[in-house]
């Protein structure tokens, strides 16, 4: 057996359970007394059991049965993170939507809690990374996501998980993910994880399983920007689990994109063209035009990066053709990134790449040249800043420095720091005077420490 991973499920149960870990020993003693053991566990037992221990016998049934009583519910081996071990591994991991929302609730539980183990887990590659693309592309469906609770689901629920999707999103776009990370899992911990928990019909459990999954992929994307790509993943396929229990297959595609995206930060190029395929050939007609879109254009810098100059070439027209049908007021909330001129700086990107430094100018200037958030404007400057120094014009390049560096004040972000520091030392290298002093306003945006 390999080394053994923190139990969150059982840490998550017992926070819920508001008990010590001396409490729930002492518990589990009573619960085998009565059924004629003679258990002598202490509070270094259960801290044993959370590191990712299982007790042997009975034990683990005591545990559901401790703790369901406290948290009124029926606990399950796996719902405690104690399935049976199968042939020295655990078992595939229950794929029932119940199942699924007590492991997600509780990554969000420890997440909130700030568990180091959560930030700084990498991210998954091989099987474990396109088993849940692979789970979301094909059958089966879930048939019935309905669900009794304690606590009614109604449209004004729906309604504020949008409204804080919104909220959050736009937080992200001005403050970075590093700021807005903490708000948004504790929105997840104190109000969308008693409604998964709620009763819901069918109809109403879509809704909340597509508005959940929705705002889960902002948590992902915050994760992200904060450089915890692990944790970045799992949200990620949380997300696609909550868009395949919504039956919406543009909101899996727009969750694939994401992945994408971080597949190519991970220099995973090859992933990150399986993947769009992926979305695109799974979603169908589902996928809107801006998405298209940008899973074309991604697909493009990860051809230029594998040196594949046909394959980018290729994807930049669909990229570019699938931008010119884009119609404002038709695409969902989600898609709203793919703002006019992103694809022209994806393009640009590809094209930088591919070495045809014109054509990326032109690309980047047409970016630069139409109105974007803070954040997207960032990385825009960022693109043409380079692209003008690699054609020799320092001076010129100074000027878009100036204006990226003075947009990127006050921004919270692992990625766009990464970007700031990446063109101050092309900056420094180009030995132009103005460049310099370009790289000491660069300084300043990067002077207080995240």
């Amino acid at each position: 057996m390999g080394a053994m991973e923190p139990n969150t499920m059982l840490e998550a149960l017992i926070d819920e359970a508001g008990v010590s870990r001396a409490g729930l020993a002492a518990h589990v003693n009573r619960a085998g007394r009565a059924r004629g053991l003679c258990l002598r566990y202490e509070h270094t037992a259960v801290a044993r059991w959370l590191k990712g221990q299982r007790p042997r016998g009975q034990v683990p049934d005591l545990i559901c049965e401790v703790l369901g009583h406290r948290v009124r519910r029926a606990l399950s081996l796996d719902d405690i993170g104690m399935a049976a071990l199968v042939g020295g591994h655990p078992p595939a991991q229950s794929s029932s939507l119940t199942g699924f929302v007590e492991r997600a609730t509780a990554l969000w539980r420890s997440d909130e809690q700030q568990r180091p183990h959560l930030v700084a887990a990498p991210a998954v590659t091989g099987t474990t990374a396109v088993m849940p693309v692979w789970e979301w592309e094909n059958p089966p469906e879930d048939t019935d996501v309905s669900r009794t609770g304690p606590q009614r689901v109604g449209p004004a629920d729906i309604a504020t998980l949008r409204a804080a999707r919104a909220h959050y999103e736009l937080m992200y776009r001005r403050a970075g993910g590093i700021a807005t990370r903490s708000r948004i899992v504790g929105f997840l911990n104190a109000e969308t994880a008693p409604l998964l928990r709620g009763g819901y019909s069918d109809a109403m459990g879509r809704q909340l399983h597509r508005a959940t999954g929705a705002l889960v992929a902002v948590a992902g994307i915050c994760a992200y920007d904060s450089d915890a790509h692990g944790l970045a993943q799992r949200y990620f396929h949380q997300a696609l689990r909550l868009a395949k229990a919504s039956g919406d297959r543009g909101l899996g595609g727009y969750v694939i994109a994401l992945l994408v995206n971080q597949s190519l930060f991970l220099a995973d190029f090859r992933q990150s063209v399986a993947f769009a395929e992926a979305a695109l050939r799974a979603a169908g007609r589902d996928i809107t035009p801006a998405l298209a879109a940008d899973l074309h254009a991604m697909q493009a810098k990860a051809y230029a990066h594998l040196g594949d100059g046909p394959g980018a070439l290729r994807c930049i027209r669909r990229a570019e053709s699938e931008a010119e049908r884009i119609r404002p007021g038709r695409e969902p909330d989600e898609t709203g990134y793919v703002q006019p001129g992103l694809v022209n700086v994806q393009v640009a990107e590809a094209l930088l790449r591919l070495g045809d430094l014109p054509a990326a100018r032109e690309h980047a200037a047409a970016a630069v040249r139409t109105p974007a958030h803070d954040r997207g404007r960032v990385h825009r400057l960022a693109m043409l800043t380079t692209i003008e120094l690699r054609q020799g014009e320092a001076d010129r390049a100074a000027v878009t420095a100036a204006e990226m560096a003075e947009r990127a004040r006050g921004m919270e972000s692992q990625r766009l720091r990464d970007r700031l520091r990446a063109v101050r030392g092309h900056l420094v290298a180009s030995g132009s005077a103005e460049a310099a002093r370009a790289a000491d306003l660069v300084d300043g945006a990067l002077r207080v420490p995240l």
